[in-house]
């Protein structure tokens, strides 16, 4: 009897040992867990390599005042200013001088325009749009292993981008009316399925996607990835802007461009908005200096012209009510897609691409969209001047007629 109560106390030594080391494994667990979600989501989806880099430090970083020795320029100044004046120069931007490597001057002006309680810290600036879409491929998508989704038919760029860095591309096609399915993309995304690319208003659909939709996403428990919401064309839009959820939503960036709306395509000038700390990642990334002084001053000025900015898009929107009405009295013209965007996508009845090439050819040069996913026999027209509006419906017409005519 004596053996056979070591034995059971033995035993129950052993299982108690167990259940303590269990709940020590859990209980670390469950800090680690915690850790991880106190960092935010940059360090959860975040490839381990980037979240260890050390961002390369430059000497603006330091001090950008005084006898200013440190950066290796050229003290004696620029052999050309924009002005094409040396003589005297006129040099108000010291173009001998590296740029502010943060913009931080720009990010309030934008941060004031945009609202929703957003703050430097939630915006990154960039070459446009496209380079906010590269880097975020390359912060938080492995090579060969991880894969981002798209909704066809969208921008292209986000598949670029995606094999120029060795990451596969999960597709969910919108419908045939170019909504997103929202049952339908939380069944493709697995556990390697980073980021999310929703365009709104899409390109080439020119349809805005609702907040409520994208809410729905970022909100699933099926999908742990970011959500990145493209608004290239929001400005023209009434459905309102995925930046209203930023604060709310840490899974969701937004990118923006000065290109559309603001009429400033030249100088190449585009935002991420986000949470801080998926922020602080494209900015440890990004090259140094990556948006140049004189686009830094251009976009400045243009957020202190709101007024102008409202009035441009104010004609647009009823140059593009005018395009899209003559459009429809057109008995070639099968259908007109509605339009959240400064752009049109049509549908003729037949000679699409034909048409295209030939209206190129004498002058006026829209877009073929006929090899997009439910885009057959589709045109995409940019809203331009009232002058170009009209040489545009009237050459689709001629080119039309001789086409018809010839079989």
């Amino acid at each position: 009897h004596k053996a056979s109560r070591v034995i059971i106390l033995s035993l129950l030594l052993q299982i108690l040992l167990f259940l303590v080391a269990t709940f020590v494994i859990v209980v670390m667990a469950e800090e680690k867990k915690s850790e991880t979600h106190e960092l935010g989501i940059a360090a959860r989806l975040a490839r381990p390599n980037i979240l260890e880099l050390h961002p390369y430090r430059c000497a603006r970083d330091d001090y950008d005042k005084g006898v200013l020795l440190d950066a290796n320029e050229n003290a004696l100044g620029p052999t050309s200013l924009p002005t094409n004046s040396l003589d005297p120069p006129e040099n108000h931007l010291v173009l001998e001088r590296y740029p502010d490597p943060y913009q931080l001057e720009l990010k309030k002006l934008y941060a004031g325009y945009r609202g929703c309680g957003i703050t430097p810290a939630h915006i990154f600036v960039g070459v446009g749009s496209d380079e906010a879409i590269d880097l975020l491929i390359r912060i938080f998508c492995s090579p060969g292993r991880d894969n981002i989704l798209c909704t066809p038919p969208t921008y292209g760029m986000y598949k670029v981008c995606a094999k120029v860095n060795d990451v596969q591309i999960l597709n969910c096609p919108l419908t045939p009316e170019f909504d997103v399915r929202i049952p339908e993309i939380l069944e493709t995304v697995n556990d390697q399925t980073k980021l999310l690319f929703l365009c709104s208003p899409g390109n080439p659909t020119a349809k805005a996607i609702p907040l409520d939709d994208v809410v729905a996403i970022a909100e699933s428990s099926s999908y742990q990835g970011i959500v990145v919401v493209d608004e290239a064309y929001v400005d023209f839009s009434d459905k309102g802007s995925a930046v209203e959820l930023i604060t709310r939503y840490p899974n969701i960036v937004v990118l923006q461009t000065l290109s559309k709306a603001f009429g400033l395509a030249g100088i190449r000038c585009g935002f991420a908005l986000g949470s801080p700390d998926v922020i602080q990642l494209l900015n440890n990334v990004k090259a140094p200096y990556n948006v140049n002084s004189m686009t830094s001053e251009v976009a400045m000025n243009a957020l202190k012209n709101i007024g102008t900015l409202d009035k441009n898009v104010g004609t647009l929107l009823e140059q593009r009510k005018v395009v899209s009405d003559a459009l429809k009295e057109l008995d070639f013209v099968v259908q007109v897609f509605p339009s959240d965007s400064n752009f049109l996508l049509f549908r003729l009845k037949r000679f699409a691409k034909d048409i295209y090439k030939d209206m190129a050819e004498h002058g006026v040069v829209c877009r073929y969209r006929g090899t997009e996913l439910h885009c057959s026999e589709c045109l995409r027209v940019t809203v331009g001047t009232p002058e170009e509006n009209e040489s545009f419906l009237k050459l689709l017409q001629e080119t039309w007629t001789k086409f018809d005519a010839s079989g």
